[in-house]
Parts: C-alpha cells; structure tokens; sequence
C-alpha cells in the first residue's frame, strides 16, 4: 500500500501541500488531477524520493519498484528493442550471468527465474507495446539515435511500460501520442495488473482507464472511488453540502453572537453570555468548496463570411520531394462553418495536409482553389518556443497594434487573457498553460476566417480544454483540429478525416468505432512514416527493407548461439553422473530449464527463417 500520512510540502517558499493523508491499496488505478501549479509533478518527486517533504511521510511497501517517465529521451546506436528490453534490469542480469556462469546449481537456479518471470516472451511483449506506440516492425530494429526527441520519448514510455513497476507514475505521458497511440495507451492502463497513477487532463483516459481520482485542490489530497464523471458528481454533492453547512453554521454563529450582544452587559445573564463566547470560539469555520473561474477562451469572429467553399482542393499531391509526394489524389472541400478533425498516426501526413491547406506548402500537382481574402490563423505546439521569452503578453499585443493608446492595448490583452498584471509577467515566466493561451490569442487575434489547431491542449487543465471547446463551438468560422484529446474532438467536430495510405478520405463512423479499429490494427505494422522537408533534419528516415531485414537475421542468429550456449551448459551439468541421485531437485530445475530454452531455440529459429525467406524474396 502507498500511504500518505500528513503530508506537507513547500517549494520555493511555496506551500503546495499542506497536511493531507490518503491510502493508495495494491493495484488501484488512479487519475490525478487538479488545476496546472497545484504541486502534482512535486508529489511525484517526493513518492520517488527526489524531494524531501516538510513533514509528513511516504511509505511503500519495502520490495515494490516505482517506474516512471525518463526525462531525458534515450539515445545512442541500440536498437528500439534492445533499449526496451533493457528496462527489465532483472531479466538484463541474469541473461548477462547466465552467459559467463558455470556452476550448474547457479545455472538451474538463473534459468529456473528467468521461467518464472517468463523472460523468453520479453522480445514479444517489447514488440507489442513499442507496436501500439506507433513503431513498425522495422523501425524497432533501428538505431534510438535516428528518431526525433518526440518518438524517442515515446521509447521511453514504452521502456517504462515494460518494466511493469509495482507503482507505475505516468505525468501526462499522452502529450507525446497522437490520438491513435493515446487510445492504445488507455486500453494498455486499463489492463495494468499492479498500482498505477497518472497525472492527466485527458477525460476520455481518466473516464476509461482509471478506478479512482486523486484530486488535489488548495493543498489538500482527496481521493474518490470510481471514474473521472463520478468524480465530478461526488466533488459537486460535495460542494453543495459544505454550502448548506456553512449556511447553518452563519446562521448559529449569528445566533450566538446576538445572545452574547444583547446580555453582556446584564449581570444576571453575564454567565450564560460568557458561555456562549466560548462556544463561538470553539465553533470551527467549514470551508467550503470554492470552484475557481476559468479564464474564458474566445476567437475574434471574421469581419466578412465568404463565400463557400473557402478551400477546395482537386486531385492534389504534396510534399517534400516531388519525386516522392507525402500525399496524392487529395480531393476535399471546407466550408465556412466546418469542424474537422484529422485522424491517423503521427507520420501519415497531417501536417504536411494542414500546411497544404494553410497556403505554407504548394502543390506539385492538381489544384488549390481559396476565397478572395481568406484569412487563416494557424497554431502549433512547436510554436511555443517561438515566443519572445523576454517580452510580455502586453509587448506581444503592443506589437500588432501599432501606436494604438495605452489603453486599448491592456485591453485587447486582457481580452485574451492577460488582465493587470499578468499582461506584464515575461512569456518565459509563464507556464505552459498561459503560454499556449497566449499564443492562441495571438494566432486568432485578426479574426481569421479559418482556424487550424494542431494538438492545442498540450500543457492546458481540464477546465481549460473546456473552455477550449465552447470557443471553437462558439466561433463562426472554419476549424481544423489535430488533437490527442477525444474530449475535445466529440465535442466539437462534426466531421472525422482519415490521413492514411498517402491520401486523405472521409470517414463516416464515430470516434467509438475508430478506437476499436485502431486497437484492433496496432497488431499490424502502421503506415510508413512522413518525410521531413528538405531543410529539416529527418525525423523518420525511410529504411531499406532488405537493411532490416538483414538486422532480423543476425539477432536470430545471435539467439540461436546465446541459447545454444546455455543448452550445451545445462546439457554438461545434467550429464554429471550422480545429479539425480545427489540433488534430484536441482536435476529437476535443469530438466525444466532446458525444456525452456530448447522452446526459446526453436522461436529463434523460425524468426531466422522466416527473415531469411523475406529477404531471398526480397533480393528477387
């Protein structure tokens, strides 16, 4: 059991939390939430031992190992697997002493754990998850060092998955997922047979993949059983109640206080009046549940409706390299007051077709037709970092309003968020959070006719992805998302776009039905990955076939010698005249050991051969 007991702690003179408790039982699954800054990442620091609290303490059971995101991204010439398969540091050892061990007590006691903690399945299960992350058959077998810092991250979430931890703490681990990776990842939490807690603002994973929410609010940890919208009809039963509480107790501390006010004075009465100060004094104020506003979300409407459609696209292809165009045959139309969300994984070109449609990238072939004075904001979570850190939301408004008075500027700002002052705090002071809503307001600050977001809710609470969305709803023009969030599409978007097999298509059903297709096709390899533009440093390189393939048959062929090697040991120790007789039990530890690896050897050579048959196949 995880166990909290009065728990404080301050950062940076900070109180973040303040005396809380709450017991955490052997393998629940629990959401964290609470508002960006409340202190949820510094809790996590102090379960895994970072940080040291200001009172309190954090007890775990004595042998439970706790996994958790790597910061840093892995990198260096392993391959995809072998990075993954390393993260199961038990399984690494033994292997690397089963290698080099020659005492057979020693060899039957390695082999017989390595049984129990089912290790000849490893490569299967790496396989599987870094399969539903988005990784190809062909792309585990790749160097970690030719991925860009956003898949190595997801390497490094699938190593983490691996490792299976007795306590396994995810923080927001879907910002590196599309949405396709996100719903493999709901299903694999939802199935995680030990203790899992994970910081989230994603509604669709705390509704599906948790039993339990911990919530943290002005300090204090408050644990409820069952999923994100019981949570949120508890919390609200909750504040209704402590709101008829304080009622009653205003109502008798007046009461009390008129008695004492009315009879300190009278001597006959001075004893009774004395008694009921006391009982003021020892009647504790209930705090209730204040909920805290929401900064309101709003895009500038357009100044004139065009005429639809504002973007058609015939029969277009685009890319990097026309020699090899990301998509082909695009044929599509957007209207004025379209909702559209983009489906497929990162790879398959959705963003090489949002800077079609953005103007950002030409067409080699077909045609691109736009309305006279189409006016088109685009955001990007990379965008970010293209703030002016030094410079304020005020001088970020300043400089698109030229030598507009004073007063209008603060004004604007304070229209998109930054009032007082917040509009004079410097972007690099600012979370993740108020930057992303910057930059929203700056994008959209001319009234766009179209708005293309992509994944806009990196870094934003629940309450603001709200806000998110009764914005888009509310704006009269054209919007195309590219989200993780599933909250953010069904409440928004009124048509889905498949970007898959370098083209673009409608699809007709829900997000329900494409959730069970996407979990039922991670089994498969996914779609080549996008290029990168010339002027960028590839991403996702194309790999040769053959190459891969040539990888394949050498790790079998490593296999087959490693276990080999271990079977000619078992087989000398079992060989040792008097083993059956001497130490029947150990005799039956090997026994059941070779019997393992002989299995192993057998898998080893059927991935050999059926590499070797592909590339024959391959060579023609």
């Amino acid at each position: 059991m995880l166990s909290i007991t009065n728990l404080s702690i301050r950062l940076a003179g900070r109180l973040l939390i303040d005396q809380s408790s709450v017991q955490i039982t052997p393998g629940s699954r629990v959401g964290m939430v609470g508002r960006n800054g409340t202190g949820k990442s510094t809790l996590f620091k102090v379960i895994r031992g970072e940080l040291a609290a200001e009172h309190g303490t954090v007890t775990l059971p004595p042998r439970w190992r706790v996994g958790s995101l790597a910061q840093e991204a892995p990198n260096g010439p392993e391959s995809l697997i072998t990075v993954v398969l390393k993260a199961d540091l038990e399984r690494d050892a033994l292997l690397h002493e089963a290698e080099s061990a020659t005492d057979p007590h020693r060899i039957a006691e390695i082999q017989t754990r390595l049984v129990d903690i089912d290790a000849h399945s490893a490569p299967a299960r790496a396989a599987a998850i870094l399969s539903g992350l988005g990784f190809s058959a062909a792309d585990q077998l790749r160097p970690c060092a030719e991925f860009s810092g956003g898949w190595r991250m997801r390497v490094a979430l699938a190593a983490t998955l691996f490792a299976a931890p007795d306590l396994l703490l995810l923080d927001e681990p879907t910002n590196y997922l599309d949405l396709e990776g996100t719903l493999w990842l709901e299903d694999h939490l939802a199935h995680y047979p030990r203790t899992v807690i994970v910081i989230s603002h994603d509604r669709d994973l705390l509704e599906s993949s948790v039993d339990q929410i911990l919530h943290l609010e002005r300090g204090k940890l408050t644990l409820y059983k069952g999923s994100y919208s019981s949570f949120e009809e508890q919390r609200a039963a909750r504040e209704l109640l402590d709101a008829k509480a304080v009622k009653r107790q205003e109502a008798e501390r007046a009461r009390l206080q008129a008695f004492v006010d009315r009879f300190k004075a009278k001597a006959s009465k001075a004893r009774q009046a004395q008694s009921r100060v006391k009982m003021l004094e020892r009647l504790k104020p209930i705090t209730a549940l204040v909920t805290e506003d929401v900064r309101e979300i709003s895009f500038p409407a357009p100044e004139k409706i065009l005429s639809p459609p504002i973007i058609a696209v015939d029969n277009a292809s685009v890319g990097y390299d026309p020699a090899s165009p990301v998509l082909g045959r695009v044929t599509l139309r957007i209207d004025n007051d379209d909702r559209i969300a983009l489906l497929g994984a990162n790879g398959n070109g959705k963003s090489t077709l949002v800077k079609l449609l953005a103007g950002r990238l030409a067409p080699f072939s077909g045609k691109v037709t736009r309305a006279d004075k189409l006016s088109i904001a685009y955001f990007a979570q990379h965008q970010l970092d293209e703030l002016n850190e030094d410079a304020s939301a005020y001088d970020h408004v300043r400089k698109l309003m030229g030598d507009a008075p004073e007063a209008k500027v603060r004004a604007r700002a304070g229209a998109i968020g930054f009032s007082g002052k917040a509009a004079d705090t410097k972007a690099g002071k600012l979370s993740g959070g108020e930057k992303a809503r910057l930059l929203l307001g700056l994008a959209t600050f001319f009234g766009p006719n179209m708005i293309i977001l992509d994944e806009p809710t990196n870094h934003l609470d629940i309450d603001s992805r709200g806000a998110l969305a009764e914005a888009i709803n509310e704006f009269p023009g054209a919007v195309i998302m590219v989200s993780h969030d599933r909250y953010l599409i069904e409440a928004c978007a009124d048509r889905l776009w498949i970007v898959a097999d370098r083209t673009v298509t409608n699809y007709d059903g829900d997000l329900d039905e494409y959730r069970r297709l996407v979990l039922s096709a991670r089994n498969a390899e996914p779609a080549p990955r996008e290029r990168s533009a010339p002027s960028e440093k590839p991403q996702r390189p194309k790999s040769d076939n053959r190459g891969s393939l040539r990888k394949r048959i050498a790790e079998a062929e490593a296999e087959i010698a490693r276990v080999g090697d271990i079977i000619a040991k078992i087989d000398t120790a079992l060989a040792l005249p008097d083993i059956f007789t001497r130490d029947p039990k150990q005799a039956a530890q090997l026994s059941k050991a070779r019997a393992n690896a002989a299995d192993a050897l057998a898998r080893a050579e059927e991935q050999w051969l059926e590499a070797s048959t592909q590339f024959d196949e391959a060579a023609g």
